[in-house]
């Protein structure tokens, strides 16, 4: 399993930012894929998740109505559409699936919100 993101920039307050995740090795389409992010001195938390097909995403309170979670099974990659970025989103975001009881994780994608 490889999970490669990207997308992670510097953006200031109120701006936008798309990332993806591009993942190899295990059949994209059978799996959920889910976002989660690390700042500094913070556990890691759950930010989206979307099922196999697509449809059913979840979102935690602090993403919802701004982030969109989708996923291209063609191309087995799963983005996060962020907007209306706040400083408090800054932290590193890694896309993860869970598969065989196993937990598997990319390297992450820098987001830093500040103006």
């Amino acid at each position: 399993v490889q999970l490669v993101e990207s997308g992670g920039d510097l953006v200031q307050p109120g701006g936008s930012l798309r990332l993806s995740c591009a993942a190899s090795g295990f059949p994209f389409s059978s799996y959920g894929m889910s976002w989660y992010r690390q700042a500094p001195g913070k556990e890691r938390e759950l930010v989206a998740g979307i099922s196999s097909d697509g449809g059913s995403p979840y979102y935690a309170d602090s993403a919802k109505g701004r982030f969109t979670i989708s996923r291209d099974n063609a191309k087995n990659t799963v983005s996060l559409q962020m907007n209306s970025l706040k400083p408090e989103d800054t932290a590193v975001y890694y896309c993860n699936v869970r598969r065989r009881g196993l937990s598997y994780w990319g390297q992450g994608t820098q987001v830093t919100v500040s103006s």
